[in-house]
């Protein structure tokens, strides 16, 4: 079924760091998808805790954790259909090394740990995830496409 949706991207310190942002949304936009939300900023603790909170038991969560608070990261909020299944399609697998070529980890990541983005698994965690990082008046969902303006300007003449 094809339904639209939203969902949370954030290109982590290391794709910020290493100049990625531009080809990373690049991919998002050719895809189709809409950005409805965009901004660059400095995780906080408690931001970080938030988000990370389902990992928060396991061995690896400081270093998670550090790890997204080592730089700035880029919160994108994205909309589209079947936006959440097509995202983390496009980043491909968590480990580099074990994701589909042509996908944004294989083709800029190395390690598991520095995988370059962050997208959200279900339409939940999105919703979740996007009101982590955006207010809802930060959320721009009226903008229209290229052809929707298009087809709006001809059927206006």
């Amino acid at each position: 079924m094809h339904t639209e949706e939203r969902t949370f991207v954030a290109v982590k310190p290391d794709g910020v760091r290493r100049g990625l942002v531009g080809e990373i949304l690049k991919r998002f936009e050719a895809k189709g998808y809409k950005i409805i939300g965009l901004k660059m900023l400095q995780v906080s603790d408690e931001l970080a805790a938030a988000h990370y909170i389902e990992h928060a038991d396991k061995p690896f969560y400081p270093r998670l954790i550090q790890y997204l608070q080592s730089g700035p990261i880029v919160a994108i909020a994205l909309k589209g259909y079947n936006v959440v299944a097509g995202v983390r399609h496009l980043m491909g697998s968590t480990d580099p090394n074990e994701a589909e070529v042509g996908t944004i980890r294989a083709d800029f990541g190395q390690l598991k740990e520095y995988n370059i983005v962050h997208g959200s698994d279900s339409t939940a965690s999105a919703e979740r995830e996007l009101a982590l990082y955006f207010k809802p008046e930060e959320l721009i969902e009226g903008n229209k496409c290229m052809s929707e303006l298009v087809i709006e300007s001809l059927d206006a003449q």
